[in-house]
């Protein structure tokens, strides 16, 4: 039986995954029973039963057997794994740190300057690209970042979140049939964003332990064919940085095929323990490179989904017309308190910094004490460790020991991947939550889980 909420404006449902995740089927079916299901059967055999809330009375209306509608480009993609792990976590009273957000909140500065603006009454539509303050706040911190002098009103495009800033770059850039090219393991809304473009997706995978660029392999790869490389540093799941020779190498391959490049940047200034370089600051890059961000990760207001991408107005042009499309303008207040956010001084940007890298300590310290082997976080709020040494047959598998018998969720890394092969034997953790949960759910594996 499906489960749907009174009074709530979410509905699960059942769907078919396709053969990507045919693996979380056995797993999961069970664990997530009754929210929803997962089958064995392909996407051309997609059917759901769909329900329907009434909210008078508190009374439910179910309406059965409608076959689920959608596009063939979607098919494959399911429930975003962020969100069925999360849901898991609530279901078993798990401790998260699974899903990258803080469980702590942004600082009062920038809470307080949204509550100001929203006082003010700026509370209708905003310019389409951008209140004129933050768009000039971004062109000021990319300067004092990279150098580079960017026009806030021709270069600069604030959009809902860096998620949609991807997809406002793909959709307003990428025709059907173009080759864009993705280093594996890849945020999961890549893939589909390419997908719904029409794009021909090529990867690159970066194995384990430094996750290096394979650059023989790059070079194999690109070629006239080759429309854009899709890249993130620092890099979701891995907390790999790229290095400035593997950025130096791709540039040059870029300017050599005339290749673009989005450059997704959002955990720029979690850079631990190398320097973050931004691709548009290379030589004769910022000409093709789209450089996309946000302000959730840094200021711990993943909620308000405020991002930006920075490109010179020959690309700029598609991303806005694609933007005007898909959201048309940004919130109002929080584009006014985003301004005044990216003004903070130095010394912010310095207590995050050691907040961050006091906590990864604690995981990561932890994780080898569990028995995991983990691998080195340069960036990010990530941690990527070998399940193995447990004897569980796979990541899914893993994840779903984890969560049932030890009370922590963690990422299975397979979904990040076009061969879900090649991450079978990692998971991802967060440290993205106050010291007494990770240290809580370290207690927990130490406790429970078992070689």
């Amino acid at each position: 039986m499906q489960q749907v909420y009174a009074n709530s404006p979410y509905i699960l449902m059942r769907f078919t995954p396709s053969s990507k995740f045919l693996g979380f089927s056995n797993h999961f079916n069970n664990l997530l029973a009754p929210s929803f299901s997962l089958t064995s059967k392909f996407p051309s055999s997609i059917s759901a039963t769909m329900s329907t809330v009434s909210t008078q009375n508190d009374t439910v209306t179910h309406k059965t057997h409608q076959p689920l509608q959608i596009a063939k480009r979607l098919e494959k993609f399911q429930t975003t794994i962020f969100t069925q792990m999360s849901l898991l976590a609530i279901k078993h009273g798990a401790i998260n740190l699974g899903q990258g957000f803080p469980n702590f909140d942004g600082p009062d500065f920038v809470k307080e300057a949204a509550i100001q603006a929203i006082r003010d009454g700026k509370n209708q539509y905003a310019r389409g690209y951008g209140v004129p303050d933050l768009n000039i706040a971004i062109a000021e911190r990319f300067k004092k970042d990279t150098g580079l002098v960017v026009d806030p009103e021709k270069e600069v495009t604030v959009t809902s979140g860096c998620t949609e800033a991807i997809a406002a770059t793909i959709l307003g850039i990428i025709n059907p049939g173009d080759e864009v090219i993705l280093f594996a393991p890849f945020y999961d809304s890549y893939e589909a964003t390419l997908s719904m473009a029409g794009a021909k997706v090529k990867s690159i995978t970066l194995r384990p332990p430094d996750f290096a660029v394979p650059i023989e392999e790059l070079k194999s790869t690109i070629s006239k064919n080759t429309r854009a490389i899709l890249l993130n540093t620092p890099h979701n799941p891995t907390g790999k940085m790229f290095t400035r020779e593997e950025l130096d190498c791709i540039a040059s391959l870029c300017i050599e095929n005339d290749v673009l490049v989005f450059t997704d940047e959002v955990y720029d200034k979690l850079a631990f323990d190398i320097e973050h370089i931004s691709m548009a600051s290379l030589p004769g890059m910022f000409e093709r490179t789209v450089t996309m961000n946000s302000l959730g990760k840094t200021f711990s207001l993943t909620g308000w989904k405020i991002g930006w991408a920075i490109a010179p107005p020959h690309l700029s042009w598609g991303v806005r017309q694609a933007h005007a499309y898909l959201t048309f303008a940004t919130s109002h207040p929080f584009q006014c308190a985003a301004a005044v956010a990216l003004r903070a001084p130095d010394s912010y940007y310095a207590e995050v910094k050691r907040d961050y890298m006091a906590k990864r300590a604690i995981l990561v310290e932890g994780l080898k004490a569990v028995g995991f082997k983990v691998f080195p976080s340069s960036g990010t709020y990530f941690v990527v460790v070998d399940h193995t040494p447990f004897g569980l047959e796979n990541d899914v598998a893993f994840c779903e020991y984890l969560v049932k018998e030890v009370g922590v969720v963690a990422i299975p890394t397979s979904v990040f991947y076009l061969n879900p092969e090649e991450g079978k034997n990692l998971v991802r953790f967060t440290f993205a939550k106050d010291e007494g949960t990770i240290r809580s759910a370290v207690e927990r594996m130490k406790e429970k889980l078992r070689k």
